[in-house]
């Protein structure tokens, strides 16, 4: 064997240990050193104005939520827009409720993720429609929060603030937007996330179908004779939307009203409880 060939042949072996170094070696010790550090205390300190009920979670939970936070803070890149500034603030109450939709899932860390786009307040996003004849037009919504499939998600400060300046009302931007991102995951957005096993898609199937037929059945029953039932309903209306938004909306439900989500949607919040893994009524709220 020539001298270039055995050249070549260590470039290769040491081409090769690189990459196993990169792609197993790396992440493990990289997971170990963020779960190893301790959390920053004006991080927690951010913890606690975003999330009122975080000291009520019991010490194994605030854990898990520190570290999940430290690894999306580390994994995740936050672009400002129209001057917003980034700064531990906006990563730490953006990661803090994302993170709540994690937090027993540990080998979910949103992995088609990458960017997180910050408006100071409300924006405007542009689509363009192609209608049968091959017309364009371009309709313009002002939003305060959108997930895209290219990973990206889009949030607006203003209501991120707003969002956790009232964890009762059943209205979150983070959560809803993060909603989207799971539901993404079994490879389209359409209220059906990646789920365990077949018996487990069958019973979303079914709960889903269902309680969403009833939330738009109700939806367009809108008149004086309903406004009882509809200031009662736990799910706001933009579920009746679409089966996405129906999930997103749900999801907002059971993180923010988990007692009046199990009293009236019983079958929906257990298929909420076991995807997402927890009880948010334990919090106290």
């Amino acid at each position: 064997m020539d001298q270039l060939s055995v050249l070549v042949i260590l470039f290769l072996c040491v081409l090769v240990v690189a990459v196993v170094l990169w792609l197993f070696v790396y992440p493990a010790w990289r997971r170990q050193r963020l779960e190893a550090t301790p959390f920053p205390v004006e991080w927690e300190k951010i913890v606690k104005q975003r999330l009122p009920f975080y000291g009520a979670m019991s010490p194994e939970l605030k854990r898990a939520l520190q570290v999940r936070i430290a690894h999306f803070i580390a994994d995740k890149r936050f672009e400002g827009c129209a001057g917003q500034v980034i700064d531990d603030d906006v990563r730490v109450s953006i990661a803090a409720q994302a993170c709540l939709l994690i937090l027993n899932r540990p080998s979910d860390y949103y992995s088609e993720l990458r960017t997180i786009l910050v408006y100071p307040a409300g924006f405007v996003v542009r689509h363009d429609n192609v209608d049968e004849f091959g017309l364009v037009s371009v309709d313009a919504h002002a939003l305060s929060g959108e997930s895209w499939n290219n990973g990206r998600i889009v949030l607006s400060w203003e209501d991120v603030k707003t969002g956790a300046s009232d964890f009762r009302d059943g209205i979150n931007v983070v959560l809803h937007e993060f909603a989207h991102q799971l539901d993404h995951q079994s490879g389209a957005t359409n209220g059906a996330p990646l789920l365990a096993d077949r018996h487990s898609k069958q019973q979303w199937a079914s709960v889903f179908s269902a309680e969403f037929g009833r939330l738009q059945a109700l939806a367009m029953s809108y008149d004086t004779d309903f406004i009882q039932t509809i200031n009662d309903e736990v799910l706001d209306f933009y579920g009746a939307t679409e089966p996405a938004e129906f999930f997103a909306v749900s999801t907002e439900a059971f993180f923010e009203k988990p007692g009046q989500l199990a009293m009236q949607h019983p079958q929906l919040f257990e298929q909420l409880e076991n995807y997402y893994g927890i009880d948010p009524r334990s919090w106290g709220h």
